[in-house]
């Protein structure tokens, strides 16, 4: 079982999870982009209950059921959460180990920035993946 681990620039926020990732993914939304500062978010998502989180978090919801929370001390994104699906999703930038990121998706593909040239052969969606109920 794969085990990650991470937290924020300043080391105030940590989490770690042994569960295995309901998925990972790469979201191109300009919600996201935003929320990130980046051309795309990529994440590891896992059910809410199997991630542990210390440290002092801020939260904001970008959208009615989407919450996204940082280090309220140095501002590093953490994670998107949606409490009504029971998932949450790690920002891969946070990783302590980036490298175990395995993207299995891209979504929001129509949202991307034009001068990003996606070059592997992952599934693409215009907008949301395909629903697993969460």
């Amino acid at each position: 079982m794969t085990r990650f681990r991470g937290g924020c620039l300043c080391k105030a926020v940590r989490y770690e999870t042994t569960a295995d990732p309901l998925n990972q993914r790469v979201c191109h939304c300009s919600e996201c982009q935003k929320a990130i500062g980046a051309a795309f978010n990529a994440c590891v998502l896992l059910r809410i209950d199997d991630v542990s989180i210390t440290g002092p978090i801020m939260t904001f919801y970008s959208s009615e059921t989407l919450e996204r929370g940082s280090c309220s001390r140095c501002g590093s994104s953490i994670f998107s959460r949606r409490a009504s699906a029971g998932v949450i999703g790690l920002t891969v930038g946070s990783l302590d180990e980036p490298s175990l990121f395995e993207p299995d998706m891209h979504f929001w593909v129509s949202s991307k920035q034009p001068w990003l040239k996606i070059a592997d052969s992952l599934p693409q969606y215009p907008e949301g993946p395909p629903s697993k109920g969460y």
